[in-house]
C-alpha cells in the first residue's frame, strides 16, 4: 500500500481579507464614535494599514477589523502586528499589519519536531520550502497529526492541503 500524505501550509485567502477590510472600513465610516477622527483603513500589496488621530482609535479600528476577519474565517495569526503599538507621524497614528504567508523555517522546524515528539510512530515530516509534507502508511495516523498540530502553539495560520 502506498503512503498517504498531506501538506501543512500557511496561506491567506486574499479575497476574504479584502472583503473583511472593506466591511470594517464601511463600519468605521458609519460609526458615530469615529466621526472626525480621520479614521482610515486600507489594504494594498499585502499590507493592511489603519490610521486615526489617536492610538486608542487605531486600536479600535484594529478591533473592528479583527472581528470581520474572524467572521470570514481568516486566522488572526495571518496578521503580523509587530509590537501592536500605533506609530505617530505628525498628528496621525498608523498601524501597519502585513499578511504572513508561508511557513518560516523556524515554524517548519517546530512543526516537524512536534510531529517527531508527539506524533504516532511511522509518520514522516519533510520540510519543502515554505510547507511541510507529512506522510504515513496509516490515514488514521495522519488524522492524529492534524489534531496535534491544531492544538499546538504555532505562530502561523495553518492549513492542511493535498490530502491523499
Amino acid at each position: 500500500m502506498a503512503d498517504s500524505s498531506f501538506d501543512v501550509v500557511s496561506e491567506v485567502d486574499r479575497q476574504e481579507v479584502d472583503n473583511a477590510v472593506n466591511q470594517a472600513a464601511k463600519e468605521v465610516n458609519q460609526r458615530y464614535d469615529f466621526r472626525g477622527v480621520d479614521a482610515l483603513l486600507t489594504f494594498k500589496s499585502d499590507v493592511i494599514t489603519m490610521e486615526a488621530n489617536s492610538p486608542e482609535r487605531v486600536l479600535a479600528i484594529l478591533d473592528v477589523l479583527q472581528s470581520k476577519l474572524i467572521k470570514r474565517g481568516v486566522s488572526l495569526k495571518a496578521l503580523d502586528l509587530g509590537d501592536g503599538e500605533p506609530k505617530a507621524s505628525g498628528k496621525i497614528y498608523r498601524l501597519a499589519a502585513p499578511l504572513k504567508e508561508g511557513l518560516s523555517t523556524e515554524n517548519a522546524k517546530k512543526i516537524s519536531k512536534i510531529i517527531r515528539d508527539e506524533g504516532p510512530k511511522g509518520v514522516k515530516a519533510t520540510i519543502q520550502g515554505d510547507s511541510v509534507r507529512v506522510s504515513s502508511k496509516s490515514r488514521d495516523d495522519l488524522q492524529e497529526v492534524i489534531a496535534i498540530l491544531k492544538k499546538a502553539d504555532i505562530d502561523a495560520a495553518l492549513q492542511f492541503t493535498n490530502y491523499r
